[in-house]
């Protein structure tokens, strides 16, 4: 599976507003909601939240995966924020989070759920792909650097 083939240059928040981890996902939320009609905003952000109380998904380095199952959803997606300022997302490193990669799984999806997880935090792990990340312009800018790191593997 591509990222590519679960997200969309409109599913990208080059710039978060939210300056706590409830302000994030709901921001990010209501961007897939925006994105799929069969989303509803506040059921996403619940879904999150309720994923992040069993323990953060702030994986370090600057990154978050917020993830959940939802069966208003048939196939996986996804949406990636950036707050410049970071973020307290209670990372694993304590230090602040500035990129978040979301995935809303079918409930009865596992296999690609977690495939979909493993290739995430895999591109993630790449220091300077971070540092590209975070210098980008836009969402646009965003999403082509992620699309070139992602036919890399």
């Amino acid at each position: 599976m591509r990222i590519v083939e679960i997200l969309q240059p409109d599913s990208i928040v080059s710039e978060l507003s939210g300056a706590s981890k409830p302000d994030i996902l709901r921001e990010l939320a209501a961007t897939l909601a925006n994105q799929h009609p069969a989303l509803a905003a506040d059921e996403v952000a619940r879904v999150l939240m309720e994923r992040e109380e069993l323990a953060s998904t702030a994986i370090g380095e600057g990154v978050a995966i917020p993830h959940g199952k939802l069966s208003a959803v048939s196939e996986i997606v996804a949406c990636l924020g950036r707050a410049r300022e970071g973020v307290d997302f209670d990372s694993m490193d304590g230090a602040p989070t500035y990129l978040f990669f979301v995935l809303v799984a079918p409930e009865a999806s596992t296999g690609a759920h977690l495939k979909a997880l493993a290739r995430i935090s895999r591109l993630f792990k790449d220091s300077a792909f971070r540092a590209r990340l975070l210098e980008a312009g836009d969402g646009v800018e965003l999403f082509n650097i992620l699309a070139a790191e992602d036919a890399k593997f």
